[in-house]
């Protein structure tokens, strides 16, 4: 049976905050020792307005994890981390996914290894993840605005926020776009997005880096906690 990737998103309320904090010390472990996982990260996120460490939306968590089978990945729900999550939230969503292209390295890991399978004129999920070098952090983050106030704007994006390991330091991003087409268009075409691209190989922004996409196979749950 073929690899998924699912990304679970959580929406608590504040009074959780604690809980949710908690379980992010926990489960970190517990979460890559289910049954079927090949990796797996558990991710705090930003409301996307500028993708710093200012942006911090701590009523919002999130799962992502690539499991050997989707009957691996249907276990979550009912595994010790998916019922602590679920008593937590007030709502939530699963995204299921197939990746269609990945560069770069997470934690010194490949994870999303495409595989041969029809492309797809549907909905995709880009996933970007960074672990800034110490000394280029403040201009990155001078750097970025332009190209996060871009994003908002952009034509056929459904969903985006930020994501990351820890506030500082571990940036990454995820969006929804309504087709390839409309991902592509704003990635090489957007004039802030690409002198932000144009920038990357002299400003030395990242001591580790990866790009991923892939195809939404599946929405389950309540979309509006992806906004």
């Amino acid at each position: 049976m073929a690899a998924l990737t699912t990304l679970h998103v959580w929406r608590v309320p504040r009074r959780a905050l604690g809980g949710a904090m908690l379980r992010m010390a926990l489960d970190r472990r517990r979460v890559r020792a289910l049954p079927g996982v090949r990796f797996a990260k558990l991710l705090g996120t930003g409301t996307g307005a500028t993708f710093g460490p200012g942006d911090a939306d701590l009523t919002r968590w999130a799962a992502l994890t690539v499991w050997d089978s989707a009957a691996d990945a249907a276990g979550f729900a009912g595994s010790t981390v998916g019922r602590a999550w679920a008593r937590l939230s007030t709502a939530s969503a699963r995204l299921d996914l197939r990746p269609l292209h990945s560069r770069g390295t997470w934690s010194g890991r490949t994870p999303f290894v495409p595989e041969n399978g029809p492309k797809t004129d549907g909905q995709v999920l880009a996933l970007t993840r960074a672990r800034l070098a110490p000394a280029r952090t403040l201009t990155f983050w001078r750097a970025i605005p332009p190209v996060a106030a871009a994003l908002h704007e952009a034509e056929g994006v459904l969903s985006r926020f930020g994501v990351g390991e820890a506030p500082i330091g571990w940036q990454g991003t995820i969006s929804v776009w309504r087709s390839t087409a409309d991902l592509m268009e704003f990635a090489y075409r957007h004039p802030e997005h690409r002198a932000a691209i144009a920038r990357t190989p002299t400003a030395r922004w990242y001591a580790e880096e990866l790009f991923a996409r892939f195809a939404v196979l599946d929405v389950a749950g309540e979309r509006a906690v992806l906004d």
